[in-house]
C-alpha cells in the first residue's frame, strides 16, 4: 500500500485491521508539509474514506518530529499563483478530515507545529506523548497561520490563549495543550499510537456509526463558521508568501540566523 506514496507510510494497523494508519514519512525533512505530501495526504485520506473495509483513520508520523509545518524552502520560491494552488490543496485535505464520517484520531510524538498543528486539529481527537510540543510559530518567519489556526484556535482554546500562541510564536507542552483543550489526552512518550488505537477501538466497538456521522456533521457547523472566508485567507496568505519580507525572514530562519527587525506600521490614514 505504501508503494503508492513517497512521503507517507500507509498501512492497515497491525493491531486492528479496521484502522487505516497514515503516517507522515519524510523524516530527513522533519515531516514538513510540502506540496507532494499534501497531495498524498488527500489521496490517502480519501482512499480510507472510500474503502468499505476501513472503519477509522489513525494519523501519525515516523521519526522524532511529528511535523515541522509547511516547507519554507518550497514556500519562499512560490509566486502568488503557486501559493493559491498549494493552499487550495491544503484546505481540501483539512476539510476531508473534518468531513469524513469515519473516526479520525491523531497520535502525536515530538514537535507538532504550524501546519502540523492545523493538520491534527482537523482530526476528531488528539493523543500526545508528554514531550510533544504544539504551537504556531508562523509569525516568526513572516507567515500568517491562516491555514486554519487563525480561524480555529480562538474557537478551541479561547481568544486570549489563541492570541498568545499565534502572536508570540511560543510553543506549549502537551500538558499545557491538554489544559487549554487543544488536545484530548497526554500519555507517556512512545505510547501515543497505542493509546490512540485504544480510543478508536472504544468508538468502533461501542458507538453507532450512523449517530457518529450525524453528530460529527452537526458539530462541523462551528468549523464551517470559523472557515467561512477560506478563499480570502488563501489569497491573502499567498500574497504574503510572495512578499520580500516573508522571503527574507524564511531565508534567515533556514540559515539559522536572526531576522532583520522591521518597524511595526499602523493602519490609520496619514494626517493631512
Amino acid at each position: 500500500m505504501s508503494d503508492s506514496y513517497e512521503r507517507l507510510a500507509v498501512r492497515d494497523h497491525p493491531d486492528d485491521d479496521r484502522i487505516r494508519a497514515i503516517d507522515l514519512d519524510n523524516v530527513d525533512r522533519n515531516n514538513v508539509l510540502d506540496e507532494r505530501t499534501v497531495l498524498e495526504l488527500y489521496a490517502a485520506i480519501e482512499a480510507a474514506d472510500r474503502d468499505s473495509a476501513v472503519d477509522a483513520i489513525l494519523l501519525g508520523t515516523t521519526g522524532d518530529v511529528f511535523c515541522a509545518g509547511a516547507d519554507l524552502t518550497e514556500l519562499k520560491e512560490h509566486d502568488y499563483e503557486d501559493g493559491t494552488r498549494f493552499l487550495t490543496g491544503y484546505f481540501e485535505t483539512m476539510d476531508l478530515l473534518r468531513e469524513t464520517s469515519k473516526p479520525a484520531v491523531a497520535a502525536v510524538e515530538g514537535n507538532c507545529v504550524a501546519g502540523g498543528n492545523e493538520l491534527v486539529n482537523a482530526c476528531d481527537l488528539i493523543v500526545a506523548g508528554e514531550s510533544a510540543r504544539f504551537g504556531q510559530p508562523e509569525v516568526l518567519v513572516g507567515s500568517t497561520a491562516a491555514g486554519g489556526a487563525l480561524q480555529m484556535l480562538p474557537l478551541i482554546v479561547g481568544e486570549k490563549r489563541a492570541k498568545e500562541i499565534l502572536l508570540t510564536g511560543e510553543l506549549i507542552d502537551a500538558t499545557e495543550a491538554e489544559r487549554y483543550g487543544l488536545i484530548n489526552r497526554v500519555v507517556d512518550d512512545g505510547d501515543a499510537e497505542a493509546s490512540a488505537v485504544e480510543l478508536l477501538q472504544q468508538v468502533l466497538d461501542r458507538s453507532s456509526p450512523q449517530a457518529y456521522g450525524v453528530m460529527k456533521s452537526v458539530m462541523k457547523t462551528w468549523t464551517n463558521f470559523a472557515m467561512l472566508h477560506e478563499e480570502m485567507a488563501r489569497d491573502i496568505t499567498a500574497r504574503v508568501w510572495a512578499s520580500e519580507e516573508f522571503r527574507d525572514r524564511a531565508e534567515a530562519f533556514l540559515d539559522g540566523e536572526d531576522a532583520t527587525p522591521r518597524s511595526f506600521g499602523g493602519n490609520r490614514p496619514n494626517e493631512r
